[in-house]
């Protein structure tokens, strides 16, 4: 088994137990969210999908600045964890032209200035996951929306660049995202109803 190989095997299990933890809302899903991009940066840079490596890294950031989202940011307030709660109305503004804004500039920069052969999908995927990683970072529901459109094209990508261990798990992400929004919203609705 060649290097590449294993890197990404590997990198597809501790995806996988991300997954379990991110669909538990369970704070741990963070550490597996250091752990899992520092792996895959180096995947996706030998795939010469070089916005896809650069996102990791933005994941390495969101999943320290999530973990201690999560934590502690509610501490002051006497609650153990972020509750799972829905976007405010304005940041649909944000959340719909920022991605634009981003992809216009990652895939300006894929263009010109590397060699990768799927700008426009790799600059796609990657504007949105910056998006759909800050709304999870904030535990906000609608996160979820995005990610199945991110793990749909990801899977179809993976496959056309021959990552076939990761287009897996994207299209297992997929799945999980349409029930992870479900088990979410029911876990925040049993939020709701422990408050009152």
């Amino acid at each position: 088994m060649n290097w590449d190989l294993a890197l990404e095997i590997f990198g597809t299990i501790v995806g996988l137990i991300y997954l379990y933890y991110e669909y538990k809302a369970h704070r741990l899903l963070w550490v597996m969210g250091i752990i899992m991009p520092t792996i895959s940066v180096g995947v996706y840079y030998n795939a010469g999908l070089y916005a896809d490596m650069g996102i990791n890294i933005y994941y390495i950031l969101a999943g320290v600045y999530g973990y201690v989202v999560w934590t502690f940011r509610n501490k002051q307030r006497r609650q153990v964890e972020l509750p799972i709660t829905r976007m405010p109305r304005k940041a649909y503004i944000y959340t719909t032209a920022l991605p634009i804004c981003l992809h216009s500039i990652i895939y300006y920069i894929l263009e010109y200035f590397t060699d990768s052969t799927v700008p426009s999908w790799d600059a796609f995927t990657t504007a949105l996951s910056v998006i759909a990683m800050w709304m999870l970072a904030r535990k906000y529901i609608e996160q979820w929306w995005l990610w199945i459109v991110v793990d749909v094209v990801s899977a179809g990508l993976y496959i056309y660049k021959g990552i076939y261990f990761y287009a897996g798990l994207y299209a297992l992400y997929a799945v999980i995202a349409v029930l992870g929004y479900y088990n979410w919203k029911k876990l925040m609705s049993n939020e709701n109803n422990q408050s009152i």
